[in-house]
């Protein structure tokens, strides 16, 4: 289900919405926009990073293709719930860089009747599941999974293939390190 318009939207509740994909698919693109859109409604917002993630600023989400948009860098999804208390709508980037108390955290805003937006990897670069992703796309409302262009055969691609050789799980990068596969073009690396 894509996330909701304002005929559809739920009334006197929160929920999560959840828009995962690989990298290169727009996944911080959507995030910015749906955050831009409940601004010009004049809604309060706060916008999270992981401090982990400082490829383009320190202070702004910031999309492949430079959109960005200010936010507060943080350290453990902790301090998202303090920081978020006077948000009507929480907006959360790279999701996947979070710790897994992100779950009860996205819950307990929503419960508190807040509108929560993340974005992030739902797999790592060997095609698994990358938590907290999928226990988030298991309690959201709403789920975009957003596609990239391959880059070998040009076919809807929904794998991130890792073109270095580091074997850790978490590698913050960009086009240096990364390209968005289908499934047919991705190699699981070896390593």
């Amino acid at each position: 289900m894509t996330a909701p318009t304002a005929h559809d939207s739920p009334r006197n509740t929160g929920w999560i919405e959840v828009i995962a994909g690989c990298m290169f698919s727009g996944k911080t693109e959507e995030l910015i926009r749906r955050m831009r859109r409940a601004q010009i409604a004049r809604q309060k917002v706060a916008i999270f990073k992981p401090g982990i993630d400082d490829r383009y600023s320190a202070d702004h989400i910031v999309s492949h293709s430079e959109s960005k948009l200010q936010s507060v860098s943080v350290e453990g999804s902790a301090d998202i719930l303090r920081l978020a208390a006077d948000a009507q709508v929480v907006g959360i980037d790279e999701g996947q860089f979070f710790d897994m108390g992100l779950v009860e955290v996205a819950e307990e805003l929503a419960n508190r009747g807040k509108r929560v937006i993340i974005a992030g990897l739902d797999q790592d670069y060997r095609g698994k599941p990358f938590e907290p992703m999928p226990q988030l796309l298991a309690i959201a409302e709403y789920i975009t999974k957003t596609l990239a262009i391959c880059v070998v055969c040009g076919n809807p691609a929904d794998r991130t293939q890792r073109t270095t050789a580091a074997s850790e799980r978490v590698l913050v990068g960009a086009k240096d390190s990364y390209e968005a596969r289908c499934r047919r073009c991705f190699q699981i690396p070896k390593s």
